[in-house]
């Protein structure tokens, strides 16, 4: 490779410019023209964590050429009516969601919607419940229910406050040694616990709104940072809606453990899981061994599909 090419990896986008760290530098790369890559139909070319090769204009600007194979990517349905995906993160080893039951409400549906879009993309996925200090003796046992809902196929499920922090070599143990993107709703505190975990980079965060009770955007691009005790964390956007769109009807259950387990005992080979006689997963909810809220979001993604509008009442 010629000197005037370097490989890098992509810590920021703006949509136009690309901080591209390589050899202890960071780069502020452009893209020129359009950039071949394998199976995506995506509305951002080049996304955080991508590995890239890049041509130098002058010792600190270039222009990306090539994007190397991924890893895996964590992506979102672009628009309600739009096939294209959204690339959030790019070659990550886990995906983890902060979520709140008040201040603002995380919907059990988002939750569901993040968890199956890294399903798709065989991505490790655990929830942080953020804001615990908030909560009263009902919103506890929510929690509770949540988290033997979440634990029981397979989730990591953790508990946190920033106001009180008593387990947070805990939560740093989550993010150490490896590299990791955060997401959630606006407001759910996924950069104050960046900022706890990693003081030194003194991140930007505002207060939620009074009024309508949900968080203002702080985090305008997703941002990879280094970690001091090892691995990266990608902290993103806020989130109002999670589309999930961009897969078939057909995979859809593949991607709820709880689902995929029984998929080979349903009568027919195609079913939708929905009134089909002889659906094992049907019959598996009906003696409640699957969550209802599980169910009810399995159902709504599926009715999204078939009408292919995605509905914002759970925003």
């Amino acid at each position: 490779m010629s000197t005037d090419f370097l490989e890098g990896r992509v810590l920021k986008s703006t949509g136009s410019w690309y901080d591209v760290y390589s050899n202890k530098q960071i780069y502020k790369c452009k893209i020129r023209g359009k950039l071949r890559t394998k199976g995506y139909e995506s509305t951002n070319p080049v996304a955080v964590g991508d590995f890239v090769i890049f041509h130098l204009e002058n010792k600190d600007t270039g222009v990306i050429t090539e994007i190397k194979d991924r890893k895996n990517s964590i992506v979102r349905q672009s628009t309600n009516l739009s096939k294209k995906m959204h690339l959030i993160a790019c070659n990550v080893d886990l995906a983890v969601i902060v979520v709140s039951l008040k201040n603002p409400a995380t919907p059990v549906e988002f939750i569901d919607r993040f968890l199956v879009s890294a399903e798709a993309y065989s991505i490790q996925a655990s929830i942080i419940f953020n804001k615990t200090d908030l909560y009263t003796a009902e919103d506890f046992s929510t929690l509770e229910e949540l988290e033997n809902t979440y634990n029981k196929i397979g989730y990591k499920t953790y508990r946190f406050s920033i106001i009180e922090p008593n387990n947070k070599d805990e939560i740093i143990n989550i993010f150490k040694d490896k590299t990791t993107v955060i997401s959630g709703n606006s407001g759910v505190g996924k950069t104050s616990i960046i900022n706890l975990i990693s003081p030194d980079y003194n991140l930007k965060t505002e207060e939620i709104s009074d009024k309508h009770k949900t968080g203002k955007h702080t985090t305008t691009f997703a941002e990879m940072f280094e970690l001091i005790f090892g691995g990266f964390i990608i902290d993103t956007p806020g989130i109002r809606a999670f589309g999930v769109s961009f897969l078939e009807k057909e995979d859809i259950a593949h991607n709820f453990p709880e689902m995929f387990n029984l998929l080979d005992k349903c009568k027919y080979y195609n079913c939708r899981h929905i009134d089909e006689p002889g659906c094992a997963v049907k019959e598996a909810f009906d003696k409640g061994e699957i969550a209802y809220s599980r169910y009810k979001s399995y159902l709504n993604i599926i009715l999204e599909e078939q009408s292919k509008y995605r509905k914002d009442d759970y925003e």
